[in-house]
């Protein structure tokens, strides 16, 4: 029951937010149910990775994806994503765990600052990539190409060092460099966090990873939970949600902090 309720929750807050799933996952893994993070990571990886290609289905039938972008970034993420496989085989898993709840501690805050901008004054500003008012589309060009890749990049390293989807990264990053609406750029991230992970995952079952009936739990509660949160997501301010899921990853990263630190002690 716990496993499928954590599941129910990780989803939920995906479907909300496009970004807190990948990045929660692995706390209520390793906390809630008492993993390692060497266990955690493909399970999460799945659970995320189907919740939020159920989300971005229904963001592309809802004309919201950026799908040109979206396949940039999961490209970038896709080369990338071995090299952190690669890096977190050599890491011990407490030093992984410290540097996940020290990278979520970060985005958390810088996502909170974010959301108290003013949206008109966000609106004034020149970004790498922005839409052409005649179309509505994404204007082109090579820096906007290079903004989107490097943001892909990014999220794949840390989808394959730490097991998370990415969205904690791709949606503060993709909303700082563009002036696509918040509803557009979670389900364009979305779309991203489900074609990074489910590839990554790939990679970690061609080197030999396992799938428990536990985490076949995890996944389909985690794909109900997706499901609750996309259709509650428009009925809410986009600047509440960033600022309610900074203050959780907050929380969530000090507790994986504290746990870290009295097991050294």
């Amino acid at each position: 029951m716990l496993t499928f309720i954590l599941g129910a929750c990780v989803g939920l807050v995906l479907g909300l937010t496009g970004a807190g799933g990948g990045i929660l996952a692995i706390p209520a893994l390793t906390l809630g149910l008492g993993w390692s993070i060497t266990q955690a990571t493909p399970i999460a990886l799945l659970a995320v990775g189907s919740a939020a290609l159920i989300g971005a289905m229904q963001g592309l039938r809802q004309g919201l994806v950026r799908y040109k972008a979206a396949a940039t970034m999961a490209a970038a993420g896709w080369v990338v994503a071995p090299v952190g496989i690669y890096v977190a085989a050599r890491v011990p898993g407490t030093a992984l765990m410290a540097v996940f709840a020290v990278v979520m501690l970060i985005v958390a805050c810088r996502m909170y600052l974010q959301a108290r901008r003013d949206d008109e004054a966000r609106g004034a500003l020149q970004r790498n990539c922005m839409l052409d008012p005649a179309t509505g589309r994404l204007d082109w060009n090579a820096r906007c190409l290079a903004t989107l890749a490097s943001i892909g990049a990014t999220s794949g390293f840390l989808t394959g060092l730490l097991g998370v989807g990415g969205g904690f990264f791709i949606v503060p990053a993709f909303r700082t460099f563009s002036d696509v609406r918040m509803h557009g750029v979670v389900a364009t991230s979305l779309m991203v966090v489900a074609l990074v992970s489910l590839g990554t995952l790939g990679h970690l079952f061609s080197q030999g990873m396992k799938f428990s009936s536990a985490g076949a739990v995890f996944t389909v509660s985690a794909l109900v939970g997706m499901i609750g949160g996309r259709l509650v997501a428009p009925t809410l301010p986009a600047r509440l949600l960033q600022q309610m899921f900074s203050v959780l990853c907050v929380c969530v990263s000090l507790l994986m902090l504290g746990k870290i630190f009295f097991r050294i002690g």
